[in-house]
């Protein structure tokens, strides 16, 4: 079995054979169902961009567990300077495997920077756990290639959009991307944490209808596969 738990925001964290963070934005989050200080057992951080919502306490989480963080390859080099003794692994667009989880580095549409100067790329990851692949969009709008990733890559078990609009997809927009993606579960996230990305996923549920199932968890709960 496999848990994914919404920690608020974009952040999950995604508990198997092996334990997974995805963009562990917590302190300062306030949605936030956990502290930095809660995972001290972790294997793998994944980074999606460098804006402080996503990179968040990553560096601090990985002194405290020894857990890896994987992002694209500038901002792997630049948490490697700011954290130093923190290992990381750069990627750029594409499949590799680490400590028997596979894990593709996708495209996102959306930009990267630490607030002033840009950095690297935005992405999304399609991780592959104990059988199960679960797709974490990023920040992101929808985009063809989607399509391409549920050819390639899929199917994808559970896939985690982002729905508040404004910096990312809306409701409507997420919905079509369930369309090009065709999961059996969405989550989604990046909503109502602060008011530009206000957002009912109740709409989303219904723009998405049957195409697959839309599972709103609340900050702190768990969707088992």
């Amino acid at each position: 079995m496999v848990k994914v738990k919404f920690l608020g925001h974009a952040a999950f964290y995604i508990e198997g054979s092996k334990k997974i963070l995805i963009d562990p934005f917590l302190s300062g989050n306030p949605q936030a169902a956990a502290k930095p200080d809660d995972f001290r057992d972790v294997d793998l951080i994944l980074v999606t961009h460098a804006h402080g919502d996503h990179l968040g306490d990553a560096g601090e989480i990985a002194r405290l567990s020894g857990a890896k963080i994987v992002a694209m390859y500038d901002i792997a080099n630049y948490i490697s300077e700011k954290y130093r003794g923190v290992e990381t692994i750069g990627m750029n667009y594409g499949p590799t495997e680490v400590d028997g989880v596979k894990i593709i580095q996708v495209p996102a549409w959306h930009s990267s920077s630490d607030g002033k100067y840009s950095i690297g790329n935005a992405c999304g990851y399609i991780v592959e756990l104990d059988g199960v692949k679960i797709y974490h969009a990023g920040d992101t709008f929808v985009f063809k290639d989607m399509e391409l990733f549920a050819e390639l890559y899929g199917p994808i078990d559970v896939a985690l959009l982002p729905i508040g609009g404004h910096f990312t997809m809306g409701p409507r927009e997420a919905a079509k991307a369930v369309e090009l993606l065709r999961p059996k579960y969405v989550v989604p996230m990046h909503y109502n944490t602060w008011p530009p990305i206000s957002a009912d996923p109740e709409e989303f549920k219904k723009l998405v209808g049957e195409k697959a199932k839309v599972v709103i968890l609340k900050p702190g709960e768990t969707l088992e596969l």
